[in-house]
């Protein structure tokens, strides 16, 4: 019992003497980094060493425990002699336990060789170098290690500066993998370069084959050409151009074309022509160019179209203009010829209808039956002459402009009235639908309007062999009428809405054969011009057709439903 009681007391001393000393070796730790000693002593087996810092100071002292980088101080066997808290915390082990250890403890094995060497060269001369820290949780740590002798008391020391490289070390990395992929990507931008060079290239040759081959064509082709910007200034002008108006390239750029042309033509030109370049559309007019050879002017068909790029806009124009100069004096000989053929056919006409009356009136002796039907059909055969000859004689007035006649209030109504009834004698297998409201007042000529109507009808009637249904209607829009015939038969496709209502033009079908010399429609476009009205017609091919003109309503009158 007695001897345990001395072991406890015993343990109790020495567990007293072992605080004191780690009270004491806290107390010198802190004040070493607090600059409040400047020697210590190390035992270093049974010799203990005094060591003191030649030019310790505390302001020195505070800076080192202060800076950012691990600083160590190690004698010549390598022993630590002292430690700030950054380099404790580099190597995640507390301060009082890192002085006294060897510094190669945290060197990893693979860098021993290394480390030593540089050690020994330090000690003759300052150098740096990096080195790969092994931190308490066996974590290689990329450090900058500076090494320079320091003079002590006891001797000299070796001074050991650890700067942290892992943020470098990251940045230099990440640095890398960006130099890399700019590398890549100034590779592949020199690539695309080369690629976009040989591009630029081969079409800069196709642009110029293309252009020269316009060239060739346009200077080797009768008519004369040109090219336009989209605000309307000409910027090119075939040989054809120069060889015909005499005009060299500095009179003919922009506007310079209006000075050949006929002073009666040229406003009607201008303003076909600004109207194309406001609108987009297609610009066609017929004028009059003056020829340098003998200074006469000759008539041209005028036509430029637009070329759009991908986005829809205009880029430039390409204009034509065709002499057609003896197209003109020989539509003027074939008028002048339909004018005196049909004024000669009228009278032999009239002469051959008085001898048919006679025939039928004749009443010595009773006419044979069969004669009577013969006399009949030469009546019919007569009278589509005579509407023939009408018409041959109404377009040699349209183009001499003598188509006149006296305008008187008329209600159009009632000659719808009129034309619906002749027609059903006439066709009594169609369905003709009256439509028209009532007291349709307009201003015109009622033989002439008559005579529209019945075209319209009658045409109508030649293009629709299976659905015999036509309406005519009337609408009433704003200051206008609009009187329209409505078939359900071939129809008309784009092209032929165009021409129409262009003299001699006849739709042909195969189907429906028709006769005719396609005047009826441009005499009737004339008429209603004449009556300051409008003409037109909407339709789609296989769904029929309706023609349509507009007519202004009478001032004091409106219709009345």
């Amino acid at each position: 019992m007695e001897q345990l009681k001395t072991t406890y007391d015993q343990l109790l001393s020495e567990n007293y003497e072992l605080r004191m000393q780690l009270e004491e070796a806290n107390d010198t730790i802190d004040a070493i980094r607090t600059g409040q000693i400047d020697a210590l002593i190390v035992n270093h087996g049974d010799n203990p060493q005094l060591y003191t810092l030649k030019t310790a100071d505390q302001t020195y002292r505070v800076f080192i425990e202060k800076m950012n980088e691990g600083a160590v101080t190690v004698n010549r066997d390598g022993i630590i002699l002292y430690s700030n808290s950054r380099f404790a915390h580099m190597v995640g082990l507390p301060l009082e336990k890192v002085i006294g250890l060897p510094f190669n403890t945290f060197i990893p094995e693979k860098s021993g060789e290394q480390f030593n060497k540089l050690i020994q060269h330090a000690w003759e001369k300052d150098c740096k170098e990096e080195i790969g820290l092994l931190d308490n949780n066996k974590q290689i740590v990329c450090c900058l290690l500076s090494c320079n002798t320091l003079e002590l008391d006891e001797g000299t020391a070796l001074s050991l500066i650890l700067t942290d490289l892992t943020l470098l070390k990251e940045t230099e990395n990440q640095l890398k993998i960006k130099n890399e992929e700019l590398k890549a990507a100034h590779i592949a931008t020199e690539k695309l370069n080369a690629q976009l060079e040989d591009t630029v290239k081969e079409r800069t040759n196709e642009l110029f084959l293309s252009r020269e081959h316009f060239k060739y064509l346009a200077n080797n082709i009768p008519q004369m050409t040109w090219t336009n910007r989209p605000d309307g200034d000409v910027d090119y002008y075939n040989q054809q151009w120069y060889s015909y108006t005499g005009l060299n390239l500095e009179e003919s750029k922009k506007q310079g074309w209006q000075k050949v042309i006929h002073p009666d033509d040229l406003a009607n030109t201008v303003d076909k022509y600004n109207a194309a370049i406001r609108s987009g559309h297609i610009f066609e007019v017929e004028n009059r160019y003056k020829r340098s050879a003998d200074g006469s002017y000759r008539w041209h068909l005028n036509r430029a179209v637009p070329l759009h790029d991908e986005k829809g806009e205009i880029v430039f124009w390409v204009g034509t203009a065709t002499d057609i100069e003896d197209q003109k004096r020989e539509m003027d000989r074939k008028d002048e010829f339909i004018g005196i053929a049909s004024h000669e056919l009228k009278t032999p006409l009239t002469s051959l209808k008085g001898y048919l009356q006679l025939i039928s009136n004749y009443k010595k002796e009773e006419i044979p039956a069969v004669v009577k039907q013969y006399i009949a059909k030469a009546n019919i055969a007569l009278n589509k002459l005579q509407r023939l000859i009408n018409d041959l004689l109404d377009v040699s007035k349209i183009q001499a402009g003598r188509l006149e006649y006296a305008l008187e209030n008329i209600d159009i109504c009632d000659l719808i009235k009129t034309c619906v009834e002749e027609n059903t004698h006439i066709y009594p297998s169609y369905n003709f639908v009256n439509e028209a409201q009532t007291e349709c007042i307009v201003k015109g000529n009622a033989e002439r309007l008559e005579q529209v109507l019945m075209n319209l009808i009658n045409n109508a009637v030649k293009y629709s062999q299976d659905n015999k249904t036509v309406i005519i209607k009337t609408t009433k829009l704003d200051k206008y009428l609009r009187v329209s015939v409505t078939d359900f038969g071939i129809g008309l496709s784009h092209e032929q809405r165009k021409r129409i209502f262009e003299r001699f033009y006849r739709v042909e079908d195969k189907k429906n054969m028709t006769s005719g010399l396609g005047m009826g429609l441009y005499i009737s476009a004339e008429i209603i011009r004449s009556h300051n009205g409008v003409i037109g017609v909407d339709g789609e091919l296989g769904k029929g057709a309706t023609f349509y003109f507009d007519l202004p309503l009478a001032k004091e009158n409106e219709i009345k439903i």
